[in-house]
C-alpha cells in the first residue's frame, strides 16, 4: 500500500495514511529490566504460571503444588486423564489440588515425604525442584566436578551431589543474583521457578519419555491472509501450532532497507503490528513477534528500466515470549524477489516526462524568442511536446530503480516448509 502511495504522490496525486496506535499490557509488577521478565513473560504466556489480579508477584515463595501444576503444562501433561486414587493423607478427593498431585503422581514426578503427606502449600526448596529437574531427565554425560566451582558448594546435600551434577550440565538451573552461588537450601520464588520451567522447556529432548504427554492434533483451523495462497491450514496441536507450508504471511519491516547499500549475508528484520491469528481465533504469531531473514543476493538496477531485485529468506521467528520457531519462507512474489512496483516506475518516467517537457518548452521559447519574440508561442507549442518525447524516451531507456522500503512497510512473504510454533 505504501509504495502505491508512494507513485501515486510521485505522479502528483495527494493521499493520507493513518497507523495504527498499538498498546501493550505488561505485567504489573514486573517490569522490562526485572532480570527474569523474559522467562515470567513466556511462562503466563503459555499459562504455564499465571497472574493474580495482574501481579506475578516474583518474589513470593511458590508452593510444592503451584510448581507441580506448572510442570504438568510444560510436559504436556496437564490435562492428562486421573485414574488412579489420591495416595497422600493430606490432599482431599475433592480438593483443588487433588488433579494435578495425582497426574504427577501418576507418572512419578515428584514423590511425597516418608509420612504419607505432600504437604501441597509447604514451599519448595532450590534443591528439591533441581532434584526433579535431574529426575525427569535423561542420564547422559555430566561433569562431577561442576558443582565445585560455585563459592557454596559445600552447601549441597551429598544427595543433591549429582543432582546439582546434572542440572547444570544440561543448563537447567537458577542461580540468582550470584552466579556463583547455587544456595540449594532455601526456598524457590515465583520468579525463579519461573526461569526454571523457561529453560525446561527450551530443552524438552532431553526428557524421558514417560514423562511426556503424547501430542494430540486439536484440529484443523485456517488464516485468511491471502486468497492467492497455495495453502491456508495450520494444524493445532496440544504441544504446537504448525502452520502448513503455502501459507502466506503479512509482516512489516523493522528498518529503512536500501538495496544499493545491501549485499548478501546482510540480515533484514520484520515484525507484524498486529497478532496473526486463525479464522477460528488461535493465535499463530503475537503481535511484535521479530521474523529474522538473510539477503542472499542483490541484483543492482539495469539500462532499460529494468528496477534493482533483492532476495531473501526468513529463517527465523522470535516471538514476544522468547519462543522461536525456525522457518523458510520468501516474498510471495513473481521469481521471489523484491522489487519497487509499476507505480513507483510510472512516477519515475513521469517526472522524466514532465522534466522534458519542461526543457523543451525552456528551449523553444529561447530559440524563438531570439529571432522573432513575436513567435515564442509557436516555439512553446513545438518545443513542449518535442522536450516531452524526449524525457519519456529517457525515462525508458535509463537503468531502473533501487529497491527502498522504508520502517513500517508491508510485503507478504509464503512458507516454503511447515513452521512449528511451540505453545
Amino acid at each position: 500500500m505504501k509504495k502505491l502511495l508512494a507513485g501515486l504522490l510521485v505522479a502528483g496525486m495527494l493521499s493520507i495514511t493513518t497507523s495504527p496506535v498499538l498498546a501493550y499490557a505488561g505485567i504489573n509488577d514486573v517490569d522490562a529490566n526485572y532480570w527474569a521478565q523474559t522467562e515470567i513473560a513466556s511462562v503466563v504466556s503459555d499459562s504455564v504460571m499465571f497472574l493474580n489480579n495482574g501481579k506475578f508477584n516474583p518474589e513470593q515463595k511458590i508452593s510444592r503444588v503451584d510448581f507441580v501444576t506448572a510442570l504438568l503444562k510444560v510436559l504436556g501433561q496437564s490435562n492428562a486423564p486421573v485414574v488412579s486414587d489420591v495416595a497422600f493423607s493430606d490432599v482431599a478427593k475433592k480438593g483443588a489440588d487433588h488433579d494435578a498431585i495425582v497426574r504427577s503422581q501418576q507418572i512419578g514426578l515428584v514423590y511425597g515425604y516418608p509420612d504419607g503427606t505432600f504437604r501441597p502449600q509447604g514451599n519448595i526448596l532450590r534443591d528439591e525442584a533441581q532434584s526433579v529437574m535431574s529426575h525427569i531427565t535423561i542420564d547422559g554425560t555430566v561433569n562431577p566436578d561442576i558443582v565445585a566451582r560455585y563459592s557454596d558448594a559445600a552447601k549441597v546435600p551429598a544427595w543433591a551431589k549429582n543432582v546439582y551434577a546434572k542440572t547444570l550440565s544440561y543448563g537447567i538451573y537458577v542461580n540468582h543474583p550470584n552466579e556463583n552461588e547455587l544456595r540449594p537450601t532455601e526456598d524457590l520464588t515465583r520468579a525463579e521457578a519461573a526461569v526454571l520451567l523457561y529453560r525446561l522447556s527450551k530443552k524438552l529432548d532431553l526428557v524421558k519419555a514417560q514423562y511426556k504427554g503424547a501430542e494430540t492434533v486439536l484440529g484443523t483451523e485456517h488464516l485468511n491472509v491471502t486468497k492467492k495462497a497455495p495453502s491456508n491450514e495450520v494444524t493445532v496441536t496440544n504441544m504446537r501450532n504448525i502452520v502448513r507450508e503455502g501459507n502466506v504471511l503479512e509482516m512489516e519491516y523493522t528498518d529503512l532497507f536500501k538495496s544499493k547499500l545491501a549485499s548478501a549475508g546482510d540480515t533484514v528484520t520484520f515484525t507484524n503490528p498486529e497478532d496473526i491469528v486463525t479464522e477460528e481465533g488461535t493465535v499463530v504469531f503475537p503481535a511484535g513477534t521479530t521474523f529474522y531473514g538473510t539477503v542472499l543476493d542483490v541484483q543492482d538496477p539495469q539500462w532499460f528500466n529494468k528496477n534493482a531485485r533483492v532476495y531473501t529468506q526468513i529463517t527465523k521467528a522470535v516471538l514476544p515470549n522468547g519462543v522461536t520457531a525456525d522457518m523458510n519462507a520468501k516474498p510471495f512474489y513473481k521469481d521471489y524477489a523484491l522489487k519497487e512496483g509499476p507505480w513507483m516506475t510510472a512516477g519515475k518516467v513521469a517526472l522524466y516526462t514532465v522534466g522534458g517537457s519542461a526543457v523543451g518548452t525552456g528551449a523553444g521559447v529561447g530559440f524563438s524568442f531570439i529571432p522573432d519574440p513575436d513567435k515564442v508561442g509557436t516555439g512553446v507549442a513545438i518545443g513542449t511536446p518535442v522536450g516531452a518525447g524526449v524525457g519519456l524516451i529517457t525515462g525508458f531507456v535509463t537503468p531502473g530503480l533501487n529497491y527502498v522500503a522504508h520502517e513500517g512497510e508491508e510485503i507478504q512473504v509464503i512458507l516454503l516448509d511447515d513452521a512449528s510454533v511451540a505453545k
